[in-house]
């Protein structure tokens, strides 16, 4: 909104021209430079018509995130595991029910300290859906790990656990289900045929915070998960990711991994008089100011979901009809899934039409994107032996699925916006 009181007068060659301003409120985007004594009426007012741009993500805050962060600014511990960690940590135990959680610097950390707790080694295969982001398969590779690309099924987009059984070698040390969109993959067929192997779960959880596999929490069905806090995801704190821990014998070991290869957590717990350097690891601890954000975010966690579920449920109950009529196909939750609310797509027909409804919608200030492009068909996954072929359900998704804007702050009238824009387009 916005609210100005204008004067207006005419220069010599008789153009209105505003003369005075008495502004109110002013909150649109680009707006305060034209409000200028001399500027041109017709401008301004074609200027103020325009609709605000709605980008594909925003970071939506939710009003205490500055509180917290003084307050770790304050207490001068602005460095890892401090107050706010804790808070986090807290929470995620407690609400997910997991063993231990562990605030990371991002997901792919996460994934990395995973690699490192199964002890991943040059020769092990991990099998990785192809339609998922590079960081799934670089954090095995970094251990010298070939990746194994999986296909997805065409109704979930998530790994296709009927393919899961051929794929698996002697040399197989892992299954990194991805849950995509936040949808659960099929938990109890891949855990089944992962105990029969003897092979690992690691959870890519990164879009699955607080969705539902048969009323069990995404990320606690493997020895171990990782979540993202990318500012794209749920909740965010910019840049931050976590490590969920399951299986009790990992615990230890990550808690040495984390803090750079030392038993410095030992020592803070009294439990040894000086720490050490104990084995490998890294820095993969996230800073207080960052967990102070994270903090603020997780608190208010049901009524940030309340409102993603709403935004998603809005597309889907007002583009349902459109995409039956037009052969497009949109999310897929299985009955016994509950979505994480976390991304919202459509399927076209093939990568021209949706370039064509990409550059529609951003005409009318609308930015729509696509999502990953199949790894086994990337150079690195050609490396790995991957070929055209390998997974034609990932190839054609991947050519077809655009997504819509989708976080927080979206309010009725800008769905409508994006519902329209979708709707005005000809095939």
């Amino acid at each position: 909104m916005i609210e100005v009181h204008l004067k207006t007068g005419v220069d010599e060659a008789g153009t209105p021209l505003l003369t005075e301003i008495q502004a109110k409120r002013l909150v649109i985007p680009g707006s305060a430079p034209l409000l200028q004594p001399g500027n041109d009426v017709a401008n301004l007012l074609t200027h103020l018509a325009e609709p605000a741009q709605i980008p594909f993500n925003r970071f939506c805050k939710v009003g205490t995130e500055f509180t917290y962060i003084q307050q770790a600014i304050e207490a001068m511990h602005v460095s890892g595991d401090g107050r706010f960690t804790a808070a986090c940590r807290e929470i995620l135990e407690a609400t997910l029910g997991v063993r231990k959680a562990l605030l990371t610097t991002s997901c792919t950390h996460a994934l990395e300290m995973a690699a490192l707790l199964l002890d991943i080694k040059p020769g092990d295969e991990v099998i990785v859906p192809s339609f998922t982001f590079v960081s799934t398969a670089n954090a095995f590779v970094l251990r010298g790990a070939r990746p194994v690309f999986a296909d997805i099924r065409p109704d979930t987009l998530n790994i296709d656990e009927t393919r899961l059984e051929r794929l698996i070698t002697p040399r197989t040390r892992a299954i990194v289900p991805v849950h995509y969109a936040g949808v659960g993959c099929e938990m109890d067929a891949i855990m089944e045929i992962a105990a029969r192997r003897n092979v690992a779960v690691v959870e890519d959880n990164a879009h699955g915070l607080y969705g539902l596999y048969r009323n069990q929490p995404l990320g606690t069905f493997g020895s171990l998960a990782a979540l993202s806090f990318h500012e794209t995801k749920n909740f965010t704190c910019g840049e931050g990711g976590a490590l969920l821990i399951n299986a009790p014998q990992y615990v230890e070991r990550a808690e040495i991994v984390r803090e750079k290869g030392t038993n410095r957590k030992r020592f803070f717990r009294g439990e040894v008089d000086r720490y050490s350097w104990v084995d490998i690891g890294s820095s993969y601890l996230l800073s207080e100011i960052l967990a102070a954000v994270l903090y603020a975010q997780l608190e208010e966690r049901q009524q940030i979901q309340a409102k993603r579920k709403q935004v998603w449920e809005f597309y889907q109950e007002h583009l349902d009809d459109w995409a039956v009529k037009n052969g497009v196909g949109l999310p897929y939750v299985s009955p016994h899934c509950q979505s994480a609310y976390h991304l919202f797509y459509i399927l076209l027909r093939d990568a021209a039409q949706r370039q064509k409804l990409i550059d529609h919608l951003k005409d009318r200030g609308i930015f729509s994107v696509f999502h990953y492009q199949p790894l086994h068909l990337s150079d690195m996954g050609r490396q790995f032996g991957g070929a055209q072929g390998d997974c034609p359900v990932t190839e054609t998704v991947s050519e077809r699925l655009l997504r819509l804007p989708f976080y927080n702050g979206l309010d009725e009238a800008d769905l409508t916006r994006v519902v329209h824009g979708i709707h005005s387009f000809r095939f």
